[in-house]
């Protein structure tokens, strides 16, 4: 990206031709350190586009005999970044970037089949090493999204409907006893911004969207029990999300159904904690997960029907 930005900004002439390029000031627009910033002008100095001179950096033109240097103050305009000072260059390691996506095209296959994900194409679709594909993968193997099987290979799905009443039967005796265990250690100023988050949607249903039923989840299933103790407990429950990915991917291809039971069965759960009512709390968490595997069984089946989605090629189905 920097290497792109400084060669567009100077062909373009945002960039005057006799403009001394540093590593210090370019780092600090892009927001990295300088090693990247060290590797873009050595490329476009290989490249004929830029010039060493007798002076620190490079001069931003292939003839440096012909020009007297500028020192002008570089800025986010000239490079095309934009006014704001906010890094432009993703600096997180590169199984963190690119995790979501793969946890999302993974999760999404499930539902439609058995799937071999080949790492080679998984690290060259992203252009990264196999190392880097390799630890998504197994952080995905962690979340129980994918397995391996005795030849080395890396699968996933199908989804089906014995795997979905496991895990909600998991959630039923794991997450009510975590949340009785964690709902006192709560803030009350957070249970009162989650149930302004479920009133809002039960007030304005055309605001329902996977992505708003995903927060909710998050609140309930996750934020909610985060304080507790039992390390063992809290990781199966992290490892029995299937249901989550069906009823993401039954609103993604559907829609979020209008009077959609969930919203209720969650506002009635957060009350209990508000009033303190803890173990009140835990058996509507129960009932809400009894209910809902019901609703995840009757959804897995209608998705079931659908034509397989546009999967990257790092997917290859297994007939």
């Amino acid at each position: 990206m920097i290497e792109d930005s400084l060669r567009d900004a100077i062909q373009t002439g945002r960039v005057p031709l006799n403009q001394v390029l540093l590593e210090g000031p370019i780092a600090r627009l892009f927001g990295t350190s300088r090693g990247p910033v060290r590797k873009a002008l050595e490329r476009l100095h290989e490249q004929g586009l830029i010039s060493r001179f007798e002076g620190r950096g490079f001069l931003a033109t292939p003839e440096p005999d012909a020009v007297v240097p500028a020192r002008e103050a570089l800025t986010p305009e000239r490079l095309g970044l934009g006014a704001d000072d906010s890094p432009v260059v993703d600096t997180r390691p590169a199984a963190e970037r690119i995790h979501a996506e793969v946890e999302e095209a993974v999760a999404t296959c499930l539902a439609f089949g058995h799937y071999r994900i080949v790492e080679t194409s998984l690290s060259e679709y992203y252009g990264v090493s196999r190392t880097v594909a390799r630890e998504v993968l197994g952080r995905l193997r962690s979340q129980r999204l994918i397995e391996k099987d005795r030849h080395s290979h890396w699968l996933a799905g199908p989804l089906t409907a014995q795997a979905v009443a496991e895990d909600y039967e998991i959630r039923v005796l794991l997450e009510p006893a975590a949340l009785r265990a964690s709902g006192p250690l709560i803030e009350r100023r957070e249970l009162e911004a989650m149930r302004a988050r479920v009133q809002r949607l039960i007030d304005h249903p055309d605001q329902l969207t996977a992505a708003t039923i995903a927060e909710l989840e998050q609140d309930l299933h996750h934020s909610c029990l985060r304080h507790y103790r039992n390390r063992k407990a809290g990781e199966m429950i992290a490892q029995s999300q299937l249901p989550v990915v069906v009823n993401r991917l039954f609103f993604q291809t559907l829609g979020v159904p209008e009077g959609e039971p969930l919203l209720m069965e969650h506002k009635l759960v957060i009350d209990h904690l508000l009033y303190g009512a803890f173990d009140a709390a835990a058996s509507s968490l129960q009932s809400h997960l009894l209910v809902a595997a019901e609703r995840t069984r009757r959804r897995l089946k209608v998705l079931s029907v659908f034509p397989e989605p546009d999967l990257p090629p790092y997917l290859q189905r297994i007939v």
